[in-house]
């Protein structure tokens, strides 16, 4: 097994554990025994985490975290970024000193994690980091943009499509509207007032969410709606349906709606990531981070994610950034 020589410290490591569930008061650094690669994996010290709303849904109580595959103790977070430094024998693909980012489900607020290196999101997730892109941003990446890429994936989106955007701010959309916009189509997005010079700078023409929404939408002049994506729950779905958009042209991520579509993650492409990674080191899409906090002030950063009112995202640093 190769091994790095710059550890944190001797045999050990970090890592934000639950030992009960709850909300972020339950979240707590604790040192932890440095994990080691076996055959078949990669070690990756992590530089920086994204959260995401799944982070703290799943740990939010028993019940929900058992239909995730999560018992106590357990970590938190998925979304990270940082350097190989092991690799176990059997291991192609990767080696001592590689930027990677992608996925380890609930686990990923650590210094080291341990993956599979031809795993899945529960065994972990590595994509090799292009030059370009800085580990804060690349660690926002796996969860909100195969999220995204999955969404437009059933919407098909070219350049007729007109697409109602509902939750166009938050950690996907902000993914969902570029990626629209890079496949040529309008977008129209929804959100507070206070977000509509936000939402331009992405690309959407805003409009604010709530009742009157359709009517709203009709007097943007924007052009008959062709497609609508709802990031929060169902209430896009309604509006969208009263706009005479077709059920098959409507896609959530939320919510659950008899005849729509949905879609998650899971069922991105393989190469989706890849190339999102892609586009944001050719300066195609960008990924505005509404805050970054030291990994000792997690309850703070997660209090702030999980009140969903930032606008971009929200990214945890384990090791200074640059």
């Amino acid at each position: 097994m190769q091994q790095h020589g710059d550890a944190l410290r001797d045999g050990a490591s970090r890592a934000v554990l639950l030992n009960s569930f709850g909300g972020p008061e339950v979240l707590a650094l604790k040192d932890v025994p440095e994990p080691q690669a076996g055959d078949g994996q990669i070690r990756v010290r992590v530089s920086a985490a994204g959260l995401n709303p799944m982070d703290w849904f799943m740990t939010a109580d028993a019940e929900t975290a058992a239909r995730f595959g999560l018992s106590l103790p357990c970590g938190f977070g998925t979304d990270y970024a940082g350097a190989v430094d092991q690799v176990g024998a059997g291991v192609s693909g990767y080696a001592v000193g590689d930027r990677v980012f992608g996925a380890a489900l609930s686990r990923a607020v650590a210094d080291h994690i341990v993956l599979d290196a031809d795993g899945n999101i529960a065994s972990g997730i590595a994509h090799h980091t292009p030059n370009g892109v800085d580990d804060r941003t690349a660690a926002t990446l796996a969860i909100a943009g195969s999220t995204a890429s999955a969404a437009l994936d059933v919407l098909d989106l070219g350049p007729g499509d007109t697409v109602l955007v509902g939750g166009a701010g938050g950690g996907v959309g902000v993914f969902a509207v570029q990626l629209a916009r890079i496949a040529g189509a309008r977008v129209i997005g929804t959100g507070s007032p206070s977000s509509a010079e936000y939402l331009r700078s992405l690309g959407a023409k805003p409009v604010a969410y709530g009742e009157g929404l359709a009517d709203r939408v009709c007097d943007l002049g924007a052009g008959t709606v062709t497609a609508a994506l709802d990031l929060h729950g169902t209430d896009t779905v309604h509006v969208a349906r009263e706009l005479a958009v077709p059920d098959s042209r409507i896609c959530t991520i939320a919510g659950q709606v008899d005849g729509v579509p949905a879609a998650n993650g899971a069922n991105a492409t393989p190469d989706a990531l890849e190339n999102i990674a892609r586009l944001v080191a050719a300066g195609r899409l960008r990924v505005p981070l509404a805050a970054t906090y030291p990994v000792g002030n997690i309850r703070t950063a997660v209090e702030l994610q999980a009140a969903r009112h930032v606008r971009g995202k929200v990214v945890i640093d384990l090791q200074p950034q640059p």
